[in-house]
C-alpha cells in the first residue's frame, strides 16, 4: 500500500511538473511575441518624420516608456477621443497617434523642469526652484499650443486655396463630369495642399462604401471651419434636391472671394491702428530730435 501510495504521489508530481514546464514555455513564448510586437510598433513610431523637433528628440523616450502606459487604458479614453480630432484637424495623424500626444504631453512635465534644472546647475540660467517646477505646466500645455498653431496655419492654407479649387471643381462639372469625377481630376491636376489632401480621403471614403453626404461631413467634421461647413452644406442640400452643382460652386467660388476681400480689409483696417502706439512711441520722437535738436542745441550752446 505505501509502495503504491508513493507510486501515485510520483505520477501526480509528475504530471504538475509536466504542467509547470508547459505553461512555463507558454508564457516565454507569448512575451517574446508581446517583446517582437512592441518593438515593431517602436520602430515604426521611431521611423514616422515629424515637424516638430522637441517630438523628434523625445519621441525614443516617450514611445518607449510612457505609451505603454497609456495604451488601452479606458481612463484615458474622453482625452483619446478629443487629441484624435485635434490631430487629424492639424493635419498631425500620420505623425502622432493619440496615445502619443497624451505621452508626449505628460514627459513634457518632467522634461521642461529637467532641461531648466539642468540648465540652472550649469549656470546657464538663474531662476528660483519654483520656476523650475512651474515649468512643468508649461511643459503640459505646450503640446496643445503646438497643435493649435498647426491647426490655424493648416486652415489659412484651406481658406487660400478654396476658390481656385471650387473653380476647377465647377469647370470639371460644367464640362460633363459628375461631382465624384470632379472631385477626382482636382485631387489629380491640382497643385499639394491641405484642401486636395481632403478632397482625396473623401474620394477614397466614397470608394470604400460612404456616400457622397457622409464623405463630405466628415470633410467638414476634420477641417473645423465654418466656411468649409456651409460649403459642405449647400452642397450636401443641392445633390439632394437634384439641383445644378456647376452653378452652385461658382456662387460659392464667388462668395469666397468676396469673404476673403473683407477679411483682408478688415485685418487692414485692424493693423493702422496697431501701428499707432511703435509711430507714438518711437518714430514720432525721433522726427522731433531731428527737427527741433538743433534749434535746442543752438539756444544751449551759442555760439561766441
Amino acid at each position: 500500500m505505501n509502495i503504491l501510495g508513493d507510486s501515485t504521489i510520483v505520477i501526480y508530481v509528475g504530471y504538475g511538473l509536466v504542467a509547470v514546464a508547459v505553461f512555463i514555455i507558454a508564457r516565454m513564448l507569448l512575451q517574446e511575441q508581446e517583446s517582437r510586437a512592441a518593438q515593431e510598433n517602436l520602430e515604426d513610431m521611431k521611423s514616422r518624420q515629424t515637424t516638430n523637433p522637441l517630438v523628434k528628440l523625445t519621441r525614443p523616450f516617450f514611445t518607449q516608456y510612457v505609451v505603454p502606459m497609456i495604451r488601452g487604458k479606458p481612463f484615458w479614453d474622453k482625452m483619446r477621443l478629443k487629441f484624435k480630432r485635434k490631430l487629424v484637424t492639424g493635419g498631425l495623424k500620420d505623425e502622432l497617434s493619440p496615445d502619443e500626444f497624451i505621452s508626449f504631453k505628460l514627459f513634457m512635465i518632467i522634461f521642461f523642469p529637467l532641461v531648466c534644472g539642468v540648465l540652472k546647475a550649469g549656470g546657464f540660467l538663474d531662476i528660483a526652484w519654483y520656476v523650475i517646477i512651474g515649468s512643468g505646466a508649461v511643459g503640459w500645455f505646450y503640446p496643445d499650443l503646438w497643435v493649435g498653431s498647426r491647426i490655424r496655419a493648416r486652415q489659412k492654407k484651406i481658406l487660400r486655396a478654396m476658390p481656385f479649387i471650387v473653380d476647377l471643381l465647377a469647370l470639371s462639372t460644367e464640362a460633363g463630369l459628375d461631382f465624384v469625377g470632379a472631385i477626382g481630376k482636382v485631387v489629380e491636376k491640382a497643385a499639394s495642399s491641405p484642401l486636395v489632401e481632403e478632397f482625396s480621403q473623401v474620394l477614397k471614403e466614397i470608394k470604400v462604401g460612404s456616400s457622397r453626404s457622409e464623405a463630405l461631413r466628415e470633410m467638414g467634421v476634420r477641417i473645423g471651419m465654418s466656411e468649409v461647413n456651409s460649403f459642405v452644406a449647400i452642397l450636401i442640400s443641392a445633390d439632394q434636391m437634384g439641383a445644378s452643382i456647376g452653378k452652385i460652386l461658382r456662387q460659392q467660388s464667388e462668395q469666397i472671394r468676396v469673404q476673403r476681400m473683407l477679411a483682408a480689409e478688415k485685418a487692414g483696417a485692424a493693423a493702422s491702428q496697431k501701428v499707432i502706439l511703435p509711430v507714438v512711441l518711437f518714430i514720432l520722437p525721433a522726427v522731433f530730435i531731428m527737427i527741433f535738436g538743433p534749434f535746442i542745441l543752438g539756444m544751449m550752446y551759442p555760439q561766441q
